[in-house]
């Protein structure tokens, strides 16, 4: 009997969680750079074949929910409301990100990171492709400008003020002096009422 495509889409959910889960404590407790795919698989009671089916490098372990934070950054354009200005959507999303790679559960990954660079590569590589996709979607969005410039550059922003945030002192203050600053370089960009605010404010 075939199975139901909802458990087996659980089931996979669980496993990819269980590997990443796996290769986090033991990055943490060996190091990065003393861990090999063989030894998560191991650790994980999987396949190596199964860990590189969830997972394109060893790098990408450590960045598990990369392809949700892109998925909520585009959706905080894509999904928000008609009457819904875009930078707040934005600033909101961004806001909740940073919150949650700066909690303190997150600081022993963060110094991880941050001794690597490999790691360190990997997650510029990220952001970049992360502003990519956010770009994409502010492209896409009818009532925003349809210069390529306007939107790279907003989309750049965003994920930098993101960055810049996580280091700051006090994060959510950094982020919302950061914000400030992208509303007003929007607000000159953008002809009034093109700035995904219905209202033109």
């Amino acid at each position: 009997m075939t199975e139901p495509s909802g458990r087996r889409e659980r089931k996979k959910a669980a496993t990819r969680r269980k590997i990443a889960d796996t290769a986090l404590r033991l990055f943490l407790d060996r190091g990065f750079d003393a861990v090999g795919i063989r030894d998560v698989a191991a650790e994980a009671d999987v396949a190596v074949t199964t860990v590189f089916s969830h997972f394109a490098s060893k790098e990408a372990l450590v960045f598990e929910q990369d392809a949700d934070f892109e998925r909520r950054l585009t959706q905080a354009v894509t999904g928000r409301a008609p009457d819904e200005p875009l930078l707040p959507a934005l600033h909101r999303e961004v806001r909740a990100l940073v919150r949650h790679c700066t909690a303190d559960s997150a600081a022993p990954v963060w110094r991880m990171i941050d001794a690597s660079s490999a790691l360190r590569e990997y997650e510029e590589s990220m952001r970049l492709r992360h502003a990519a996709a956010l770009a994409t979607a502010l492209a896409a969005d009818p009532a925003l400008p349809q210069t390529t410039t306007a939107c790279r550059a907003l989309a750049r922003f965003v994920i930098d003020a993101y960055a810049v945030a996580r280091e700051a002192t006090d994060p959510q203050t950094a982020l919302d002096e950061i914000f400030r600053m992208i509303e007003a370089a929007w607000a000159v960009t953008c002809p009034a009422g093109k700035s995904g605010d219905p209202a033109g404010t």
